[in-house]
């Protein structure tokens, strides 16, 4: 049985959740998401405690099991709380700024980097090195992230680059290095 698929969700007071045709839809005080799962799995919530079972021990059963728990307490967790990821850019003249709806990052190129922000995403520049994004939607916010740091992603030797603020990079010794 999966650890993680057997663990209940509990589901606060303020959280809508409408479980129907293999759809469950959560509405929460910041926003609205949906997930289709298996139809080799059963959601079901009572009491505002949704769990996930599975009908069979197949092996693509057993993976999805963990999984569509995983993912239906990322959404419930996501409309009343939010995700954040936070990234540094470390370097000589490297800096973040925002212009309307869109991420501008100079950083070392001979061109600005430019981003459109999507939608149900909060991109906040509190200093020119930090870039902060917050989201409902933990896919969106991870992959937006992702997406900012591979522009210039950190380099073992100085260090510079975009990382994320709980980020370590192992540092290299240089070529004078014995």
């Amino acid at each position: 049985m999966s650890r993680i698929g057997k663990m209940i969700i509990e589901v606060p007071s303020n959280v809508e959740v409408k479980i129907d045709n293999n759809e469950v839809q959560v509405k929460g005080p910041k926003g609205e998401l949906s997930y289709t799962y298996s139809p080799s799995l059963t959601v079901e919530m009572n009491d505002n405690i949704i769990s996930v079972t599975r009908h069979d021990e197949n092996k693509t059963t057993r993976a999805l099991h963990g999984t569509t728990r995983a993912l239906i307490n990322n959404m419930v967790i996501g409309v009343t709380e939010g995700f954040k990821k936070e990234l540094d850019l470390i370097g000589v003249g490297y800096r973040a700024q925002l212009q309307g709806s869109t991420l501008v990052l100079n950083v070392g190129y001979s061109h600005p980097v430019e981003f459109s922000i999507p939608e149900g995403l909060l991109i906040e520049v509190p200093s020119n090195t930090k870039v902060i994004v917050s989201g409902y939607d933990k896919h969106k916010v991870g992959e937006f992230s992702a997406k900012v740091r591979a522009v210039r992603p950190p380099e073992p030797y100085k260090g510079k680059g975009i990382r994320y603020t709980d980020e370590y990079v192992i540092r290299k010794e240089g070529k004078t290095g014995k």
